[in-house]
């Protein structure tokens, strides 16, 4: 399969463009990559499709914690355009040029416990959910779509300072996005642990 990984540069990213290598040809984009390409742009996600391609992991999504209280409307819509928006109009793209046994499988995330500051990811992590959930049953022979959604990352809290045994190791969030990529599951919601 041909695999664009969008993100290929970030920590997950890396970890799912070595899971993908050995079996598949990946296309690595990010902003920095030299396959460039943004969730905010949409003309940079549509260049990505100028070739024919079997399947699109994102892993180019996040939103950083913010107090409810010190969140700005600006923040918010910036927030929501770059990790819901972003990934919602990948898809969409994605629906439109990849086949019957095409993947795509986008970003989410999970917090075991709300903590604070994560209101802002909690409400765009539930919609990619919803979204996954709705619009794989709008595309009932068209491309599989699913989501992955991490909790905190083993390696990110030791790179933190904290106690890395609360995380999940990277390389096993990384064989959820494979596991996707190459089954036969739709509208999914995967926490890997």
């Amino acid at each position: 399969m041909k695999i664009i990984v969008l993100g290929a540069t970030g920590l997950v990213g890396r970890a799912v463009v070595e899971a993908l290598e050995p079996r598949h040809d990946v296309v690595k984009a990010s902003r920095t990559s030299a396959v460039r390409a943004d969730l905010t742009d949409s003309a940079s996600l549509g260049a990505l499709f100028g070739e024919p391609v079997d399947a699109v992991v994102c892993c180019a999504a996040n939103v950083p914690l913010r107090p409810l209280a010190e969140l700005a409307d600006a923040q918010v819509l910036d927030d929501l355009r770059g990790k819901l928006l972003g990934q919602v109009a990948l898809a969409r793209l994605a629906a439109e040029r990849l086949g019957a046994g095409g993947s795509i499988t986008l970003t989410g995330g999970t917090f075991d416990e709300p903590i604070p500051g994560s209101g802002l990811g909690a409400l765009v992590n539930a919609g990619l959910e919803g979204f996954v959930r709705s619009a794989a049953a709008e595309l009932p022979r068209g491309p599989r779509i699913n989501v992955v959604s991490p909790g905190w990352i083993r390696e990110t809290l030791e790179a933190m300072g904290e106690d890395g045994t609360r995380g999940t190791p990277v390389a096993v969030v990384a064989e959820a996005y494979r596991a996707l990529v190459e089954g036969d599951a739709n509208g999914a919601t995967v926490v890997p642990r």
